[in-house]
């Protein structure tokens, strides 16, 4: 029950990065994104996020004392990495709709992580198989846009870059010993990049972007990253993707919570497809451990 409750917190903290990172390039809050028409440009929102989470990490890091964290090319790996997810997760999100993309994002690192987990040799069995079919099929059905506008190309590309990102931080993550500095050192090799990225790719901000991205930096990703890394060593990578699928389930129902978006008959569908997918996954890999 204790690894559920933190794989929990973990989901939660992923799904406010996204309610934050939408509210803070929409200049109405609603989280619609219309080019040349943010608040809080994607650059700079990256940028601060990333040095946000990198002082809140270092300073937990001091406080803690012991061993520091040590460069090496591992280290650099894993920055390079949040870099890609970070950049490319704020840039996507200028074009693409808010569901398509999390359907993106989700589901190519529900696939990712299969094809790794399958490369390496490892087999995955039929319970999981059909836990991440029902799960990513809920999730399907809650995200799905129901008109037939297209979808933008390169938001969807940046968007599969994130994921690429994502998923192979997530992999660095489950090799770690030190899940607090890991993360933080992590940050502070990626803060550097982003500040270079602004400067090449100006944009501006506003002081409600500015908070919303240092919230999320500090709280959200440098805290909730930290905690990931934590969890990874004690799950499977398949059980690692299809959790994430909870995200955007538990973002909707934050965007009802605190943006006043109405709860459907399809959410109610989705989320038990999704959750029970879940379980049913994770249910499968402590059975073949």
């Amino acid at each position: 029950m204790k690894l559920f409750w933190l794989i929990a917190a973990v989901m939660t903290a992923f799904a406010s990065n996204s309610i934050l990172n939408r509210l803070a390039l929409a200049t109405d809050g609603s989280g619609a994104m219309e080019i040349g028409d943010m608040e809080t440009g994607p650059a700079s929102y990256a940028m601060i996020r990333l040095i946000a989470g990198a002082v809140t990490l270092a300073l937990l890091v001091l406080m803690r004392g012991g061993a520091r964290p040590k460069f090496s090319t591992h280290a650099l790996w894993s920055a390079g990495m949040l870099l890609l997810y970070a950049l490319g997760f704020s840039y996507a999100y200028i074009t693409l709709p808010t569901g398509p993309g999390a359907l993106i994002l989700f589901g190519a690192v529900q696939v990712m992580s299969f094809a790794i987990t399958l490369a390496r040799g490892h087999s995955i069995g039929a319970l999981s198989w059909m836990g991440a079919a029902l799960a990513f099929g809920g999730l399907c059905y809650l995200l799905w846009p129901d008109g037939a506008d297209p979808i933008d190309k390169i938001g969807a590309g940046l968007m599969l870059l994130a994921a690429v990102g994502w998923t192979l931080y997530t992999l660095a993550g489950a090799r770690g010993g030190d899940p607090l500095g890991a993360t933080a050192l992590a940050f502070i090799l990626a803060a550097p990049v982003a500040v270079i990225a602004w400067i090449l790719l100006p944009d501006s901000t506003s002081l409600r972007g500015a908070l919303l991205a240092i919230l999320s930096g500090a709280v959200t990703s440098g805290m909730g990253y930290a905690l990931w890394y934590r969890v990874l060593p004690q799950i499977s990578l398949p059980s690692a993707a299809v959790a994430q699928l909870t995200v955007p389930v538990i973002a909707a129902l934050g965007g009802a919570l605190f943006l006043g978006e109405a709860l459907t008959l399809r959410f109610a569908v989705a989320t038990c497809a999704v959750l029970c997918g879940v379980g049913l996954t994770i249910y499968s890999q402590s059975m073949r451990k």
